[in-house]
Protein backbone atom coordinates (compact mmCIF):
# COMPACT_ATOMS: atom_id res chain seq x y z
CA UNK A 1 0.00 0.00 0.00
CA UNK A 2 1.10 3.67 -0.91
CA UNK A 3 2.46 5.84 2.23
CA UNK A 4 0.06 8.26 1.51
CA UNK A 5 -3.12 8.72 0.28
CA UNK A 6 -4.06 12.23 -1.66
CA UNK A 7 -7.56 13.34 -0.48
CA UNK A 8 -9.02 16.59 -2.75
CA UNK A 9 -11.37 18.35 -0.74
CA UNK A 10 -14.17 20.86 -2.32
CA UNK A 11 -15.66 23.62 -0.22
CA UNK A 12 -16.53 27.18 -0.34
CA UNK A 13 -16.62 27.28 3.14
CA UNK A 14 -13.22 26.77 5.15
CA UNK A 15 -15.24 25.57 7.87
CA UNK A 16 -16.69 22.74 6.21
CA UNK A 17 -12.58 22.11 4.49
CA UNK A 18 -11.89 22.02 8.57
CA UNK A 19 -14.78 19.59 9.71
CA UNK A 20 -13.12 16.98 6.88
CA UNK A 21 -9.40 17.45 7.75
CA UNK A 22 -10.40 17.32 11.96
CA UNK A 23 -12.77 14.36 11.12
CA UNK A 24 -9.98 12.43 9.06
CA UNK A 25 -7.64 12.99 11.38
CA UNK A 26 -3.88 11.68 9.58
CA UNK A 27 -5.74 8.48 8.57
CA UNK A 28 -9.24 7.33 8.83
CA UNK A 29 -8.66 4.13 9.80
CA UNK A 30 -5.73 1.74 10.60
CA UNK A 31 -5.65 -0.57 7.56
CA UNK A 32 -5.64 2.85 4.81
CA UNK A 33 -2.21 4.57 4.59
CA UNK A 34 -1.69 8.05 5.90
CA UNK A 35 -4.11 11.15 4.21
CA UNK A 36 -2.48 14.52 2.75
CA UNK A 37 -5.17 16.52 1.93
CA UNK A 38 -5.59 19.10 -1.51
CA UNK A 39 -8.13 22.04 -1.10
CA UNK A 40 -10.17 23.03 -3.39
CA UNK A 41 -12.66 26.44 -2.61
CA UNK A 42 -13.48 26.82 -6.54
CA UNK A 43 -15.18 24.30 -8.85
CA UNK A 44 -11.93 25.31 -11.85
CA UNK A 45 -9.67 24.52 -9.00
CA UNK A 46 -10.82 20.75 -8.61
CA UNK A 47 -10.65 20.13 -12.31
CA UNK A 48 -7.24 21.55 -12.70
CA UNK A 49 -6.35 19.30 -9.69
CA UNK A 50 -7.57 16.04 -11.45
CA UNK A 51 -5.96 17.13 -14.54
CA UNK A 52 -2.87 16.83 -12.65
CA UNK A 53 -3.74 13.71 -11.20
CA UNK A 54 -2.86 11.84 -8.21
CA UNK A 55 -6.08 11.70 -6.64
CA UNK A 56 -7.30 8.70 -4.74
CA UNK A 57 -10.75 10.34 -2.91
CA UNK A 58 -12.82 13.10 -3.55
CA UNK A 59 -14.70 14.82 -0.68
CA UNK A 60 -17.26 17.63 -2.69
CA UNK A 61 -19.55 19.47 -0.40
CA UNK A 62 -22.99 19.53 -1.39
CA UNK A 63 -23.63 22.92 -0.44
CA UNK A 64 -21.04 24.55 -1.97
CA UNK A 65 -21.84 27.82 -4.25
CA UNK A 66 -22.05 28.25 -7.01
CA UNK A 67 -21.39 24.60 -8.28
CA UNK A 68 -22.72 22.30 -5.66
CA UNK A 69 -20.52 19.10 -4.95
CA UNK A 70 -23.39 17.57 -6.60
CA UNK A 71 -23.41 18.78 -9.75
CA UNK A 72 -19.50 18.69 -10.06
CA UNK A 73 -19.31 15.08 -9.09
CA UNK A 74 -21.62 15.03 -12.06
CA UNK A 75 -19.80 16.42 -14.21
CA UNK A 76 -15.92 14.67 -13.55
CA UNK A 77 -17.79 11.32 -13.71
CA UNK A 78 -18.45 11.94 -16.83
CA UNK A 79 -15.45 13.73 -18.17
CA UNK A 80 -12.53 12.25 -15.39
CA UNK A 81 -10.80 8.90 -16.89
CA UNK A 82 -10.69 6.57 -14.16
CA UNK A 83 -12.61 9.06 -11.77
CA UNK A 84 -11.72 8.87 -8.13
CA UNK A 85 -14.43 7.73 -5.97
CA UNK A 86 -16.50 10.63 -4.54
CA UNK A 87 -17.85 11.34 -0.80
CA UNK A 88 -20.36 14.10 -1.21
CA UNK A 89 -21.44 15.75 1.99
CA UNK A 90 -25.30 16.44 1.94
CA UNK A 91 -27.74 19.10 3.60
CA UNK A 92 -30.08 16.17 5.07
CA UNK A 93 -30.25 12.74 4.53
CA UNK A 94 -33.38 13.21 2.35
CA UNK A 95 -31.02 14.49 -0.14
CA UNK A 96 -29.11 11.02 -0.72
CA UNK A 97 -31.14 10.42 -3.79
CA UNK A 98 -29.42 13.72 -5.32
CA UNK A 99 -25.74 12.34 -4.36
CA UNK A 100 -27.57 8.37 -6.22
CA UNK A 101 -28.07 10.99 -9.39
CA UNK A 102 -24.53 12.62 -8.85
CA UNK A 103 -23.15 8.83 -8.87
CA UNK A 104 -21.03 9.78 -5.95
CA UNK A 105 -19.95 6.56 -3.97
CA UNK A 106 -20.80 7.61 -0.77
CA UNK A 107 -22.46 10.30 1.14
CA UNK A 108 -22.85 11.79 4.10
CA UNK A 109 -24.80 14.58 5.98
CA UNK A 110 -23.45 18.15 7.07
CA UNK A 111 -22.55 18.92 9.83
CA UNK A 112 -19.59 16.20 9.31
CA UNK A 113 -20.02 13.67 11.78
CA UNK A 114 -16.20 12.05 12.68
CA UNK A 115 -17.09 8.22 12.98
CA UNK A 116 -19.46 8.30 10.28
CA UNK A 117 -17.14 10.28 8.22
CA UNK A 118 -13.95 8.74 8.61
CA UNK A 119 -15.74 5.27 8.15
CA UNK A 120 -17.16 6.20 4.35
CA UNK A 121 -13.56 7.82 3.63
CA UNK A 122 -11.45 4.81 4.67
CA UNK A 123 -14.01 2.37 2.53
CA UNK A 124 -13.45 4.65 -0.45
CA UNK A 125 -9.62 4.41 0.46
CA UNK A 126 -9.30 0.82 0.66
CA UNK A 127 -12.34 0.45 -2.36
CA UNK A 128 -9.64 2.71 -4.67
CA UNK A 129 -6.79 0.83 -3.17
CA UNK A 130 -8.03 -2.33 -4.52
CA UNK A 131 -8.81 -1.23 -8.13
CA UNK A 132 -4.91 -0.41 -8.45
CA UNK A 133 -3.78 -3.70 -7.52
Amino acid sequence: MQPTATVLVYSDDSNTREQVRLATGRRPAADVPQVEFIECATHAAVIKELDRGGIDVCVLDGEAAPMGGMGVCRQIKDEIFNCPPVLVLIGRPQDAWLATWSRADAAVTLPVDPVEFAASLASLLRQRAALSA
